[in-house]
């Protein structure tokens, strides 16, 4: 499909019946074998990739990021999100920017967040937050083709857990212009319940959180149009990594290859993605 065909579907997978699942890959391969598992539409992870390449969450740059998206894109043929992370920059125009050059690396949707990355000040002021929602929107709008932008409120994330403000924070964001809020770290039902009542934009949740046991069918009851999972699958693979890794250190067995893929359908399946 052409941009503009996987930008009008993935649209459209927000404005259908139900809720769906945009899992996060986090490196070419795991991209691929999301889409033979039949997922409709990918969102990258920025956590996910900076651990495949060896480096922290937040220490890989703008186009470094976008040089990563565009290979899954190319890769899956799927709609693909990108984690943006905070535009790449305090300012509006950087964020516009950002969006700008995610669209033109083949995306068809991004997330700008409201997290500084500094420690001593988290979040932007709610004013500055919201104008960067806003010139990200000026951007998507200027696009020939539909752009799910997603805005992020990060209070949950950086030891803020406060819905009021986290709501109210989104609704402005709504109001610049966000086609999709998402607000991760929310894990009771009472909270996400309150918060999809609270806006009237699809709202994505982040699931994969330890200690929260809510499904699909759950979330659907409570009208969540979206489901990510962010860096999690690349942390269960990481996890299986490192248990392998200290079970023969440590023991010098090699029990762990009973939980090992097939490397005969693994390369059945990147094979066929070769043919196709």
């Amino acid at each position: 499909m052409t941009q503009a065909e996987t930008a009008a579907a993935f649209a459209e997978l927000h404005r259908r019946e139900g809720t769906f699942i945009i899992p996060n890959p986090w490196d070419v391969g795991s991209a691929c074998l999301l889409a033979h598992a039949g997922f409709e539409a990918l969102a990258t992870s920025s956590a996910g990739y900076a651990f495949s390449i060896g480096k922290a969450d937040g220490e890989v740059g703008r186009d470094q990021t976008l040089a990563h998206a565009a290979e899954v894109v190319a890769a899956t043929g799927l709609p693909v999100s990108i984690d943006l992370e905070n535009g790449f920059g305090d300012a509006p125009e950087a964020a516009a920017e950002t969006i700008r050059l995610a669209a033109a690396a083949g995306a068809v949707g991004g997330s700008i967040e409201d997290r500084t990355r500094r420690t001593e000040d988290p979040i932007y002021d709610r004013a500055l937050a919201a104008e960067r929602i806003r010139a990200a929107a000026e951007a998507v709008q200027s696009l020939p083709f539909p752009f799910m932008l997603t805005a992020r409120s990060e209070n949950y994330l950086v030891g803020k857990p406060d819905l009021k403000d986290t709501i109210e924070r989104l609704q402005m964001y709504q109001e610049a212009g966000a086609n999709v809020l998402y607000a991760p770290g929310l894990t009771t039902r009472d909270e996400i319940a309150t918060l999809v009542s609270s806006v009237d934009r699809p709202v994505n949740v982040l699931m994969g959180i330890k200690g929260v046991q809510l499904t699909l069918a759950d979330l659907s009851a409570m009208a969540v149009k979206r489901i990510s999972v962010g860096s999690t699958l690349a942390r269960c693979a990481l996890g299986a990594f490192l248990r392998a890794a200290h079970e023969m250190k440590d023991q010098g067995t090699f029990g762990f290859i009973e939980d090992a893929a097939d490397s005969r359908m693994i390369n059945s399946i990147f094979a066929s993605r070769v043919k196709n």
